[in-house]
């Protein structure tokens, strides 16, 4: 079966004919193990990094948890947010058998992520070390932080075009590619990361900037593969230069989503470093035993994010399309999906959480805030999963206007009710179980905004 584009031109839809007829958990799935792996692949260079540098001292630590809030916002910017604003506009043209307005807008959103990353670049080159001392680096942690930080975001445009570009073929169905891209990357960051860091096979040792150069090296690698990919004819959707022209509607289509959907990582690093900042008035071990359950968070975000990924070409073309009830459909299912997985590992953790802390420390006390941040916020793990995976089917439908407020809730829970029960002296648990409340309300609300927006052009 072929669409016809404007101009009668024949339109290769079988990629985009499977997804507006095939059966949707079946697809879900098949487009989810390829996002995956990869998230896990980089969840797995998070745990490389820390290990290499922390041979280089308790200091290069230090430095890096002060840069890991910026380093994690640009890349959920950037892959997330504004990367689900491409998608979802490629993905809803194609749907609507408008093949030359998708390449159209391909080439807008190369230029969209270019810009992010001068943005990232400037911004951190220019206060970086002003953020680090907000956070409170001093001395030789300051320097260290600033050391890499300026490498690192040197070439933020390479991350910015590698999260854009890999949306952009996400955009047409095919998951495979930008996953096997991004575990190239990953494979290379470590490899590279370690070389220059350490100093192994004979390179010199550069410490804090030789990781940051391994990971511009990688990233530049992976943007350059890419970009060869969408001119090479190999990919779903092929770039022309030569009948490019500047459209101010095609940003709009991208950004209508991507900008207001950047609002809602920007409030997830928010809500992080308050709690942090609050959580470290109980003392070390309460501080360490939340790091136990939030690096477990970290790691079961992949999966919601998987699953979202996955929804947002199904979602966006079945909208371009006119379907809007197998849209529907596609959003539940996927984050009925996502909530099931993740809660199925929080009420593991709330009832074993021995499994997992036991990874990691020994110390009494320490355990001891950890098993109670398991038992309050694990059961809650589910409703974050699904308002996670939502938050991705809404931009699909180009409906993220809801989502995002659902985030503005949990970061005003937090906060508020942080900021109070920390005044009132509580004991750590209720903090815990205000964590746990607050993914339910994020949940909840998320849900409520999807059932309460009407979706359709």
């Amino acid at each position: 079966m072929t669409i016809d584009a404007p101009l009668g031109v024949p339109f290769k839809a079988v990629p985009a004919n499977s997804l507006l007829t095939s059966p949707i958990l079946p697809t879900l799935l098949k487009l989810a193990i390829p996002n995956t792996i990869a998230m896990f692949g980089s969840a797995l260079v998070a745990v490389a990094e820390t290990s290499y540098i922390g041979r280089l001292g308790i200091v290069p630590l230090a430095a890096i948890a002060l840069v890991f809030p910026f380093t994690m916002l640009t890349q959920m910017m950037s892959a997330g947010a504004m990367g689900g604003g491409v998608s979802s506009a490629i993905s809803r043209a194609l749907g609507a058998g408008n093949r030359d307005r998708a390449a159209i807008l391909a080439l807008h959103a190369a230029m969209i992520g270019a810009c992010g990353g001068i943005f990232f670049t400037v911004m951190m080159l220019l206060f970086g070390r002003a953020f680090f001392s907000a956070l409170g680096g001093r001395g030789a942690v300051l320097e260290e932080a600033a050391g890499y930080s300026q490498v690192l975001f040197s070439g933020a445009v390479a991350i910015w075009l590698v999260n854009t570009l890999a949306s952009v073929v996400r955009g047409t169905g095919d998951m495979r590619i930008p996953s096997a891209t991004l575990i190239g990357v990953a494979a290379c960051q470590i490899l590279m990361g370690g070389t220059f860091g350490l100093g192994l096979f004979g390179a010199p040792q550069l410490g804090m900037p030789g990781v940051a150069a391994g990971q511009l090296i990688a990233f530049t690698l992976g943007a350059a593969f890419l970009i060869w990919y969408l001119l090479s004819g190999r990919s779903r959707l092929s770039l022309n230069f030569s009948g490019f022209t500047f459209q101010r509607g095609m940003f709009f289509d991208i950004l209508k989503v991507g900008a207001v959907s950047c609002l809602s990582p920007l409030q997830t690093v928010i809500t992080i470093l308050i709690f942090t900042k609050i959580i470290a008035g109980f003392g070390d071990e309460t501080l360490a035993g939340y790091g136990m359950g939030s690096r477990l968070e970290f790691l079961l975000i992949p999966i919601a994010f998987a699953f979202g990924v996955a929804s947002v070409p199904m979602v966006g073309m079945a909208i371009g399309a006119g379907l809007v009830a197998r849209a529907r459909r596609v959003a539940w299912t996927a984050g009925a999906a996502s909530g099931l997985t993740v809660g199925l590992v929080g009420l593991v953790v709330a009832s074993k959480p021995s499994l997992w802390v036991s990874l990691f420390t020994s110390d009494p006390g320490v355990t001891a805030a950890a098993y109670s941040y398991f038992t309050w916020a694990g059961p809650a793990f589910g409703f974050f999963g699904v308002g996670v995976c939502l938050y991705f089917s809404s931009q699909g439908a180009a409906k993220v206007g809801g989502p995002v407020l659902a985030s503005t809730g949990r970061l005003l829970i937090v906060a508020i009710g942080g900021w109070w029960l920390a005044s009132s002296n509580a004991p750590a648990w209720t903090l815990f179980a205000l964590v746990g409340g607050a993914m339910v309300v994020f949940g909840l609300s998320t849900a409520a905004s999807i059932r309460l927006t009407g979706w359709g052009k």
